[in-house]
């Protein structure tokens, strides 16, 4: 799946949107994506920080456990989990729990997708 990221607020959206059904109406095929929208190229920064965008590029490798992503990007865990929790309400990652044996369970952090497209304008 791909994943869009955008700064043209509901404008865009609503745009977007109508096309989407337009297509659908004539029964052209339409490719699975999902578009995230921030009203303007600011907020998007204050999501997408340096940081939280290391974060991701590091997880686009593999899947990591949280004291291990904290580990590769030598940063502190509660940092991290911090970060990944604001990725996550915004839908670029999401966490599943799996059994680590003898041990109980263990949080897994993986991105929704292989590729991250950023479109903003000023």
């Amino acid at each position: 799946m791909r994943v869009n990221i955008r700064t043209d607020g509901f404008e865009g959206y609503a745009k977007r949107a109508l096309d989407r059904a337009r297509r659908l109406d004539r029964k052209t095929p339409v490719r699975a994506e999902k578009t995230i929208t921030f009203e303007d190229p600011l907020a998007m920064v204050e999501v997408l920080t340096a940081e939280r965008l290391r974060l991701v590029k590091q997880l686009r490798a593999k899947p990591l456990t949280m004291t291990a992503l904290a580990n590769a990007l030598n940063r502190d865990t509660s940092s991290v989990r911090r970060d990944v929790s604001r990725l996550e309400y915004f839908g670029v990652l999401r966490t599943r729990e799996q059994v680590n044996p003898g041990h109980g369970r263990v949080k897994i952090v993986e991105p929704i997708a292989r590729r991250y497209k950023l479109m903003t304008s000023l």
